[in-house]
This record gives C-alpha cells, structure tokens and sequence, in this order.
C-alpha cells in the first residue's frame, strides 16, 4: 500500500466518526459561551497587575468562568502551576493535609502517570513525596486491563482520606475513563466511606463529553492549560476545580496558608487564558479528529492501536505499538518534520524529570511541551508504544500522521 493509498483510506475510514464529535463540541461551545456571559467578562478583565496581585479583577474573574464551566463551587487557574503535574500534586498535598482525617490514600485505576509517580514516592524514595511524609499508598489493580469496582470498594476504609480518579490512559494500554466510569466508581467510594474525597485527574479529557467529572459526583479536578482547557492558547498554567473547601486548601498549598487566593500577580495579562478557553471545545473537536485518523494510519500499517478507529473516545490520546525502539524513533522523526517549530531536528530518546525509562518526544509546539499542540511520545520499553495527542487543526494531524508513516514505510525497505 503506498503512502497516497494510506491517505485517502484513512481518511475514508475516519470520516464517519467525526460526526460523533461535532454535536458534544457544539453543546460545549454553548456551555462556555454562557458561562462568559453570566459571568460579565469584559476586556479589561485581560488586563495584567504586579506584585502581590491583591484585587486582581483578570485573575478572580477567570476563577469565576472555570468553576461555572466545570460546575465547581470555587476555582483556583494560575499560570504559576509550572505543569498538570504541579497542580494535581499541589491538590494531592493539601487534601491530605497532616493526616489527622485520614493517613490513607488510593489509586484506584492502577499506577498513575510515571511523573506523579515521583509525587507519590511509592515506588522509589522521594525527597518530599507523600510516602516520605508519612502517608499511606494503597493501588487498586486493573483486572482484564480495565478498573474493578469491587476491589476499589474493597480497598476504601474508614481511614481512607482520598481516592484518586486517572481518567486518561497515561503511558498504559488501559481504556480512559468516561464520566459514567468516574460517576460509578464515585458511588463505590462514597457507599463504603461518604468522607472519602473522591480526587479525578481531569488531563486530555476535558470537553470530550457533554458532562465533567464534578457532574458525576467527584469533589475536585485538577488539569492542565496546556492540554484541552488551554485551547492551545494558554501559555503556561492549570487549574483545580471543586468543593470550595477543598479548592482553598490547594489555595494555600500553592501560595501560602491565610493568603490562598487573594494574592498572585501576573504582568502579561489573561487574554489567551480566557480566549483559549473560549477556543477548547473546538480545538478538542480537532484533536480528537487527528486521533481517530492516526487510528486508521496505524492499522493499516499493520499495528495494534487503541482505541479503535470506531471506539468510543474520552480523551485524546491515540496509541500505536511499534515494533522496537527504532521504529519509535522513525516514528517520531516523521512526525517532527510536519512541525512548525523545529521542523528540521531529529528526536532522539533521552532522560526527562519524573521519567524512569528515556523518552523520545516529536514535539515542535509553539508553547514548550504543549500536549494540545500536535507531538507523539513514550518511554523506550516494550511493547514500544508511541502516544499521540494533540492538533490544534485536523489537517496538520493529517500531515503529521503521514509525514510518521512515511518515515515507517522507508524504514521497512
């Protein structure tokens, strides 16, 4: 099959699963939409400050617009978070808090993501992490590569303090999680310990369904900006929504404990904040496009890939196993040099912080390490998976997909 064959099957094979995405981006779109309205956002909420921040209109405004959107009592969004990373562990942290209503937290949909994994120090030891300071980790395995409801309520306890939610797949071959998997394993938790918090992971599955995770029961979210909710806008940042208790913790956590919310300057302003999440629904749209097109490029490439072309989706992250670490880095590099930034480098695997195996990334994205931008990694380790997400338009999905089996097809002769 050559490489113009590839293209129009695909595409072909593609084209019928769009149109399940169109709907969910238009009544998302609606929902952000309204919520700028009910909200009163003005131009000169994009407006900057300095120094301590106090009254910062830009900064308590755009806490307002996320927790309309996600459905939240209070939000915390700042571009102080340095990555999703930051803010989930910032959350994890303050909702723990000194362990006196509860030592004991669970993952409850196996290993979380390598670099919270670090956060956990589970397993390997971790100056600051939550095992350092005395609490207790506890993961729920996957059974037939999927959560198991009975052993989640098996696990909870009276001394469980938090139950951790990973809705994506992460660097694992598990299915994400859709807001009625989050919904029936909130009420599994809740049935055995109603004080539980139940903490979702909200990363890349941002506005793939109608409803979020607060809307299935959960007590907060966290994400970040460079992913969905940034609309490929935002700069830097992420974002924790929910129980307003809860929220301000994670307030103090991040800033200091008696300021929380009150204080955190930012010179550049809030536009692209705001504009990028008036942009979201549709970009996901896009992203979700260039997955399942990936999906079609993949299998006719002869590889496993999941989800399927025709699966359902509840993130954006399309995987695809290769054949050994090589093919990963063709992959790659065919990848890369459909990029509009540093389209002429080559990838190659190499060490990242919070990683165990090296990584190689294609990734040539106007914000560094934007994972709504258009860029396909993994850990060089069997089975040789490459995880591809992103693409702030369907056609340089298309264009990236085929610049990777173009490279793959060259490989083989």
């Amino acid at each position: 099959m050559t490489l113009e064959d590839i293209r129009n099957t695909a595409l072909a094979m593609a084209e019928p699963e769009f149109k399940k995405f169109e709907p969910i981006a238009l009544a998302n779109t609606k929902k952000v939409l309204e919520a700028f309205k009910e909200c009163q956002v003005s131009d000169y909420h994009f407006n900057g400050t300095t120094g301590y921040g106090y009254n910062d209109g830009g900064r308590e405004k755009l806490d307002e617009v996320f927790a309309y959107v996600f459905k939240g009592e209070k939000a915390l969004v700042r571009p102080h978070f340095v990555s999703g990373t930051h803010a989930l562990a910032t959350t994890l942290m303050a909702i723990m808090g000194n362990g006196d209503k509860g030592k004991e937290f669970i993952y409850a949909v196996g290993a979380p993501y390598d670099t919270m994994q670090s956060v956990i120090g589970a397993t390997r030891e971790v100056r600051g992490s939550l095992v350092e300071k005395g609490f207790i980790y506890k993961e729920v395995p996957l059974k037939d590569n999927r959560y198991d409801l009975d052993a989640i309520g098996d696990a909870v306890t009276k001394d469980t303090r938090t139950v951790v939610i990973q809705r994506s797949r992460g660097y694992s071959t598990r299915e994400p999680l859709s807001i009625d998997d989050i919904r029936s394993i909130v009420h599994v938790v809740k049935a055995k310990n109603p004080a539980a918090i139940c903490f979702v992971d909200n990363c890349y599955g941002e506005f793939t369904e109608l409803e979020e995770p607060l809307e299935a029961g959960a007590d907060i979210m966290a994400g970040s900006l460079i992913k969905n909710a940034g609309g490929g806008l935002a700069p830097t940042g992420g974002y924790i929504v929910g129980r307003a208790d809860l929220v301000e913790d994670a307030a103090y956590q991040l800033i200091a404990p008696g300021l929380g919310d009150h204080m955190g300057s930012y010179t550049p302003g809030y536009r692209l904040f705001f504009q990028g999440l008036f942009m979201a629904p549709h970009v996901v749209l896009q992203a979700l496009k260039g997955a399942v097109y990936t999906a079609a490029v993949g299998e006719l490439l002869g590889y496993e890939v999941f989800p399927k072309v025709n699966a359902k989706r509840y993130d954006l992250i399309q995987a695809i196993n290769l054949e050994n670490a090589d093919e990963m880095e063709q992959f790659c590099r065919g990848m890369q040099a459909y990029s509009p930034v540093d389209a002429h480098v080559h990838p190659i695997p190499g060490d990242m912080p919070g990683y165990e195996d090296k990584i190689i990334m294609a990734g040539g994205t106007f914000v560094q390490g934007s994972s709504i931008e258009l860029s396909a990694d993994g850990p060089i380790r069997p089975p040789y998976t490459i995880f591809m997400q992103g693409g702030l338009v369907f056609e340089h999905s298309m264009l990236g997909i085929l610049g990777a089996a173009e490279e793959i097809l060259k490989y083989r002769q």
